[in-house]
């Protein structure tokens, strides 16, 4: 009975068959493609990340206004108002040193003393010789008197008197002789103790006792070296093209690594008038008061002119400047993300801004450090995190 009911079962419709083959190929195509503009969309995504990525990134800083009155600064060196090298000047040994480095010392503060034992042995020779003129003097004065009283008398020639006045003269002038060289003896002896030629500062010391110092010494080197720092001399190198505004009476301003944060009043006193040829500067002297004594001589000093601006100008860092063949120019930035190069016209080499005559103006954007290869047309990232 079952198997009559199993063949009385219709056979499958071709016509469904087909129906569900349809059904399945487009799901089918519909999960290829939902992959492939998936695959696209990653693609497309990965490769505008990637173009962005090798796009150089650029710092935009903004023009501003250049001050009326601009600041040049320039590195200068300090020295002491006066510097003494003091040398020995008779021979002999170092016998005591009374300063050591960094003492303070006034004019005529005794130093050092040496032992000059063969200047005091000429000293005792050149007084024995002025006491044998001066004996000699004597007799030949009495002398010279009896034969004058003689020829009033006629008792002696007049040639005979004469020679005896003779002898008198030459006597004194030896008296002279041994009195001048004894003095010069006695003055040597007096170098024997070393003396400060002004008040400052002892900055060096050269002497040990027992040394051999003077003129006999095999390595003849100054014993001390005085300096005065009352008021601190400075010299700068300043470029050809300031030179002009370098007159006497201009004002500065230094600052020194030792107080950072003070600053220091210093006034020009006066140019070398030349230029020097290898470097292209002018060499300039400045006086700055130091009642403290806190401005060492010989250390380095960065000091600051206020010079007149010019009308119009803008100040720019020196690193955004762009050296070409064409001449000096600046990458600016438009809308689109690309570059355009300005040329511009320099005015004052400020130091670490210049002064820009023409080419831009307040308020532009401009890169900062461009890269050498930087050119017009040229797309670039903006950094707006790092926005001047």
């Amino acid at each position: 009975m079952q198997s009559e009911r199993l063949a009385e079962t219709p056979a499958a419709s071709p016509r469904g068959l087909k129906t569900a083959g349809i059904v399945a190929g487009a799901l089918a195509l519909a999960v290829v493609a939902a992959g492939i503009i998936s695959r696209t969309s990653d693609t497309s995504r990965a490769q505008a990340w990637s173009d962005a990525r090798s796009l150089p990134t650029v710092h935009l800083i903004p023009v501003r206004g250049a001050d009326a009155n601009g600041q040049l600064e320039l590195p200068g060196t300090m020295a002491a108002w006066n510097t003494a090298h003091i040398f020995a000047r008779v021979p002999g040994y170092v016998r005591s040193w009374d300063r050591d480095i960094g003492a303070a010392v006034g004019l005529g503060t005794p130093l050092g003393r040496i032992d000059t034992p063969e200047l005091d042995q000429q000293i005792v020779a050149a007084r024995a010789s002025l006491a044998r003129a001066r004996a000699g003097a004597g007799l030949a004065r009495s002398t010279a008197a009896r034969w004058n009283d003689l020829l009033t008398d006629h008792s002696v020639s007049q040639q005979e008197a004469d020679e005896k006045n003779g002898n008198l003269a030459v006597q004194v002038a030896t008296v002279r002789g041994a009195e001048a060289d004894l003095g010069r003896l006695l003055a040597m002896k007096a170098y024997a103790t070393i003396r400060a030629p002004f008040a400052g500062v002892v900055t060096a010391r050269n002497a040990d006792i027992g040394d051999l110092v003077g003129p006999g010494a095999s390595s003849q080197q100054p014993m001390f070296t005085i300096a005065d720092i009352s008021r601190i001399r400075l010299y700068v190198s300043v470029p050809q093209n300031y030179a002009a505004a370098m007159k006497p009476g201009l004002q500065a301003r230094l600052t020194v690594p030792d107080y950072p944060g003070r600053q220091f009043t210093a006034r020009l006193v006066g140019t070398s008038d030349a230029i020097n040829p290898q470097t292209g500067t002018l060499q300039v002297q400045l006086v700055a008061d130091n009642p403290g004594q806190v401005l060492r001589a010989g250390g380095y000093a960065q000091v600051s002119f206020d010079l007149p601006g010019s009308t119009g100008a803008v100040a720019i860092p020196s690193s955004a400047l762009v050296f070409r063949a064409a001449g000096t120019q600046v990458a600016t930035v438009g809308a689109d993300s690309k570059v355009r190069l300005v040329r511009v016209t320099l005015g004052r080499d400020l130091g670490s801004t210049v002064e820009v005559l023409s080419g831009l103006s307040p308020g532009m954007r401009i890169v900062d450090n461009p890269p050498d290869s930087i050119a017009t047309g040229e797309a670039v990232h903006v950094d707006e995190s790092r926005h001047g």
